[in-house]
């Protein structure tokens, strides 16, 4: 999935995947996965996508700070 914010196009297929969070199972619709990139530039983002009733319904990306992607590491356990 590519996404462009504040001008800055982040791209699962050419960053580095980091680390990767799931909930439940593939198919549920209250199961969601979530998964830490960095890009070459050394930029975090977060690709999530998630069942209908999930609390990340769909697909989407968000960039990160790098103290907030280690939180995030810290806080999944992963």
């Amino acid at each position: 999935m590519k996404k462009t914010i504040c001008k800055v196009e982040y791209d699962t297929d050419t960053a580095l995947f980091v680390a990767k969070y799931v909930e439940g199972l593939w198919g549920d619709p209250k199961g969601f996965e979530e998964c830490l990139f960095q890009t070459e530039s050394g930029k975090f983002f977060l690709y999530v996508n998630g069942g209908e009733e999930s609390e990340h319904a769909g697909e989407n990306i968000t960039r990160m700070s790098a103290a907030r992607a280690e939180a995030w590491r810290a806080e999944r356990g992963v």
